[in-house]
């Protein structure tokens, strides 16, 4: 991982529509958020693998107003999705009615294109 940017890589993949996490070459722990030392073992031999693009929710909450948030776009539901490799990450649930998620819940990310160019956001989406 580059000392400027330790995410880039993560951004880049995610650009491209790919879920990127890092795993520790040292002990194999998968983590997240993008990070050059292992939060596990601490070595620095950083480097990120393809993720399955999976997970359940883990947890999650609904918000109905947000400041400067277009209002079709509300309610936000916030979650915490535990991915198949094994880390949680942070994110919103979109294509689903707030009742109707559960913890537990399957989940699969997709991309959400911003007004940055080659910058995407992951977010998930249940799986029917």
């Amino acid at each position: 991982m580059s000392e400027d940017d330790e995410a880039a890589a993560y951004w880049e993949a995610a650009s491209d529509g790919t879920l990127v996490v890092p795993e520790c070459n040292d002990c194999g722990f998968v983590h997240f958020y993008p990070r050059r030392t292992c939060p596990e073992c601490l070595g620095n031999d950083v480097s990120f693998i393809e993720s399955e693009g999976t997970g359940t929710v883990y947890s999650f909450s609904v918000s109905q107003q947000a400041a400067g948030w277009p209002e079709d776009a509300l309610p936000l539901i916030y979650a915490t999705v535990e991915l198949a490799e094994g880390p949680r990450m942070v994110t919103n649930i979109v294509g689903a009615d707030p009742e109707d998620v559960s913890i537990g819940d399957e989940v699969e990310v997709q991309f959400e294109e911003t007004d940055v160019e080659d910058v995407a956001i992951p977010v998930f989406t249940p799986v029917e």
